[in-house]
């Protein structure tokens, strides 16, 4: 009865992940209009309407065919590295870091598709790959280029939040793909020698005292560990069930920096409390457990790596955003995925959730052919 009243390719849609994506999206428009004293503007209202035109073309993407993705691999990868090249000698400036261009219309952040496009193009290297070669410097060295390259342009901008999302989306699909387990050891003793060097030598003033502000925010609490005390006075002020929606003193006294964007978890507990922060774990445990599920029903190689990263992409903003707020990670930058307001974290985002809808329809073509 079912199929005579609601259309095939309605009723196909994955709607397991849509419903909580829509409920979490519009959760996250209500403590931004919060944020925002009552008012749909600024950020409310764009931030549905970005989720909107987003949604559309995750949708969109459901439709291409698995050939074409894996031939637009490389294409795709080149043409986002070029735009990094183009922002360091054309780039527009804010807060002291250059990592936009503006092209009229739109203030595109090409950082935010390289996200994406490094787990397209690993998984389209790893399937071309025989199988023979994956524990072989033929593995790791053009992998480690493709990885290199992003993150040596997106560090120079400066962007360290947006460098160690591109190496972590790069390093799991390198893992997923077989490498053996001695590699990724050697590869962290490495990084234990390099971190010390690259603090002192690498990181600019402001990214030190992000570090030493993680290990000791108290030291001081209205200077460069301002933004993660009142966090954490907003988080732990909201109790069990919070003060009440549109009552969070923090945000709408000013207290808490960043209230739409980085530090909008915050913003939530404090009027949501512990209630409202499990709530948004478990519809992200939802999200995730879905794109993973994705992965391992995908019907190749190729599309399982791809599910994979891009479901990957995702727990990475989540968790490095959580843990920020938190006190549990240095502030690097990371939204809050469909909650924070912004267009190119959105983007991405929801880069990564068409391409695992288009896993999805890829695994549901498969076993239709085979019945």
């Amino acid at each position: 009865m079912s199929r005579s009243v609601i259309p095939a390719p309605i009723a196909q849609l994955p709607w397991r992940v849509i419903i909580p994506l829509v409920g979490l999206t519009t959760f996250g428009a209500a403590v931004l209009y919060s944020a925002a004293a009552g008012s749909m503007s600024p950020f409310a209202g764009s931030h549905l309407l970005r989720f909107a035109i987003f949604m559309t073309m995750a949708l969109v993407m459901t439709r291409i065919p698995r050939d074409l993705v894996h031939w637009a691999a490389y294409p795709a990868y080149v043409g986002v590295l070029l735009l990094l090249m183009a922002v360091e000698a054309l780039g527009a400036i804010g807060g002291g870091s250059q990592r936009w261009l503006n092209l009229g219309p739109i203030v595109l952040q090409p950082s935010e598709l390289m996200k994406p496009t490094i787990v397209l193009v690993l998984a389209s290297f790893y399937n071309s790959l025989p199988p023979g070669e994956v524990g072989s410097w033929r593995s790791i060295v053009p992998a480690g280029v493709l990885i290199g390259l992003p993150m040596a342009l997106v560090l120079l901008q400066p962007d360290l939040g947006t460098a160690l999302a591109i190496g972590f989306g790069g390093v799991v699909i390198i893992f997923l793909a077989g490498l053996p387990m001695r590699w990724f050891v050697g590869g962290g003793l490495l990084a234990a020698v390099v971190a010390p060097l690259a603090y002192f030598f690498a990181l600019h003033d402001y990214q030190r005292r992000r570090v030493t502000t993680f290990l000791d925010p108290e030291s001081d609490p209205l200077g460069a560990g301002y933004h993660i005390t009142q966090s954490k006075i907003a988080i732990g002020s909201g109790g069990i069930f919070g003060k009440g929606f549109g009552n969070g003193s923090q945000s709408h006294l000013n207290y808490l920096p960043e209230p739409h964007t980085d530090f909008v978890f915050a913003t939530m507990a404090e009027e949501w409390g512990l209630a409202g922060g499990l709530a948004v774990l478990l519809v992200f445990g939802v999200i995730l457990r879905w794109g993973w599920s994705v992965a391992r029903r995908a019907p190749d190689r190729f599309s399982s790596l791809l599910a994979a990263g891009m479901t990957s992409t995702i727990f990475f903003y989540v968790a490095i955003n959580l843990m920020m707020v938190m006190g549990l990670a240095p502030v690097v930058g990371i939204p809050l995925p469909f909650m924070s307001h912004g267009g190119s974290s959105m983007m991405t985002n929801m880069i990564c959730i068409g391409t695992l809808m288009m896993v999805d329809r890829w695994s549901r073509q498969g076993k239709n052919s085979l019945s």
